[in-house]
């Protein structure tokens, strides 16, 4: 089966989801925050009558926060234990695998490193993939 990613912007940089695991792109809307929860929990949202966790990735990945736009998206994954939702600056396509080439990270001891699984390299993007449950894992456990 082919593989596929939704390719997202972070600032300058592109991340790329499976496509299998991203439920939906939904616009940026109400959240509601919960008390005492981690800096990049945002809160959670009522998504067509489910209530989803939200995180916002710039905060989770150690970038700067900057605020919304009308690109602002939120994408809804489905994770190990539910779905949850990921904030991001925009979300630009969808691209196939049989235009990139999959290689390993770099050596690094960059702590974003955690949560990617892999560098994508396409004709003109290069994207970094991300590993979703990673970036839930803390919330999950604790």
């Amino acid at each position: 089966m082919e593989q596929k990613w939704v390719v997202f912007q972070l600032g300058e940089n592109a991340y790329g989801l499976d496509v299998q695991s991203v439920r939906s792109i939904e616009r940026l809307q109400p959240i509601t925050r919960i008390p005492n929860a981690a800096s990049y929990v945002k809160g959670v949202i009522n998504l067509r009558g489910v209530v989803t966790p939200v995180i916002d990735l710039r905060t989770r990945l150690g970038f700067e926060t900057l605020e919304e736009t009308e690109e602002t998206r939120i994408i809804i994954a489905t994770l190990e234990h539910g779905d949850a939702g990921f904030i991001v600056d925009r979300a630009n396509e969808v691209i196939e695998a049989q235009d990139v080439r999959i290689e390993p990270l770099p050596e690094s001891g960059n702590a974003e490193n955690a949560y990617l699984t892999a560098i994508a390299k396409g004709e003109k993007e290069l994207f970094s993939l991300l590993d979703p449950n990673r970036l839930f894992e803390e919330i999950v456990h604790a």
